[in-house]
């Protein structure tokens, strides 16, 4: 039906431009042929601009309808946790504490505050921080073979940029940012001690939309700090499950300067993690050398409220090995990752050996990245490096999404 409409609207605006193009010199003897045209241009540009507006206003029709689809979504688990922590409330499961209640509640405040956020109008020149300060954030490397997924998981035909950006809006607005995890290992016994946390957009046929494709597109629109927003809450969600299941493992999430200048979410989010010291050990926030270095008073700011509830930070995308290692320890950096090229690069072996000895005693552990092969592991093994990261250990791969009942709005 759309489409017939708007081909009766185009074949209606086509007539009315050509007649007037045509008929008006004859209607009026004299009149100078290219008027007519012109004037036919002009109705071919209202109709045009007329359909702009008509598709743009059925898209926000769409857009308002799916948000408040979620929003009913969002308000009906906040109603049942509520019952659930109601005096007398009875379940014929083990009643959890009320404590726990209450940070799954301010889990659930923090989804509806990025549920209102997706519905606010944005000026056509709102943006991010520019690019200095927030710099694209690549996979741990480029893969070399497909995300194991279904044939329909994976991207199947190419998209232009408005059709991904299309893509990100409805895959936030429909809860489809699906979480990936990729294993950090200690070495040389290769056991899971972390994972790190990536995203990945799904589209609405099942298609996966991986971070190289739609991150700078996400950027530019002013989408960045609310994927990284919903990131944050479901690391959150990650450690409680684990928690239940007595695993010992962490897990690495990316903190961008768009996240830690939204002091809105900041607000609610330490206040939930100030309220929830056990998550406190088990989740470190990882930022860019070049983000650490360009961070201003705020950013600095948040990451010394962050130190003083007890986190630790990780250094990555390490271009620069003239590091202060006092300074990494001021702000509570105890991770620092450097690429696997970049160790075993002959040219640079003495800064590498250098930087080592620097941490040494410093409580600073090095991570190898993007390690691919056997050989490579065995040149890092010998540089005594106790943390390793890349696909020889393991490629991201989907995790389990916690229950409905628990935690997300599916």
């Amino acid at each position: 039906m759309a489409a017939l409409a708007a081909f009766l609207h185009g074949l209606a605006v086509a007539t009315a431009a050509a007649s007037v193009a045509l008929g008006l010199p004859e209607l009026r003897p004299g009149t100078d042929p290219a008027v007519g045209w012109i004037g036919g241009g002009l109705i071919l540009l209202a109709g045009g601009v007329a359909d702009l507006h008509r598709r743009l206003a059925r898209r926000q029709r769409d857009t308002l309808r799916r948000l408040d689809h979620l929003q009913k979504s969002v308000d009906a688990l906040a109603e049942r946790l509520e019952q659930r922590i109601a005096p007398g409330a009875e379940t014929d499961n083990a009643v959890p504490s009320s404590a726990a209640h209450e940070a799954v509640l301010q889990e659930v405040k923090l989804l509806h505050t990025l549920v209102a956020r997706l519905g606010e109008p944005r000026s056509p020149g709102e943006r991010e921080p520019p690019a200095a300060s927030r710099p694209a954030r690549p996979e741990p490397q480029a893969p070399r073979v497909p995300d194991p997924q279904p044939a329909a998981g994976a991207e199947a035909t190419p998209m232009d940029d408005a059709a991904v950006l299309e893509a990100v809006r409805e895959a936030l607005a429909a809860d489809r940012i699906d979480i990936h995890l990729q294993p950090i290992v200690s070495l040389p016994q290769r056991k899971h001690r972390f994972f790190e946390v990536f995203s990945r957009v799904r589209a609405a046929d099942g298609a996966l939309i991986l971070p190289d494709r739609y991150l700078e597109i996400a950027e530019r629109a002013g989408l960045m700090a609310i994927i990284d927003n919903l990131l944050l809450v479901r690391c959150i969600q990650l450690i409680r499950e684990t928690e239940r299941r007595q695993h010992a493992i962490g897990f690495f999430c990316n903190m961008s300067a768009a996240t830690l200048s939204d002091a809105a979410f900041m607000r609610q989010f330490l206040d939930l993690l100030a309220r929830n010291q056990t998550l406190v050990p088990k989740l470190v926030f990882e930022l860019s050398q070049q983000e650490l270095r360009a961070g201003g008073a705020v950013t600095m700011g948040i990451l010394s409220q962050l130190s003083r509830i007890g986190f630790r930070f990780s250094m990555d995308r390490v271009s620069d090995l003239d590091i202060d290692v006092d300074a990494l320890l001021r702000h509570e950096i105890r991770y620092l990752k450097l690429d696997c090229t970049l160790l075993l690069d002959p040219a640079l072996s003495p800064r590498v050996e250098a930087l080592r000895r620097r941490l040494e005693g410093t409580g600073i552990d090095l991570i190898a990245e993007k390690i691919e092969t056997e050989a490579q592991l065995d040149a890092i093994l010998r540089s005594g490096i106790d943390f390793g990261q890349g696909y020889l250990f393991g490629g991201p791969r989907p995790a389990r999404k916690p229950p409905r009942d628990n935690f997300a709005v599916n």
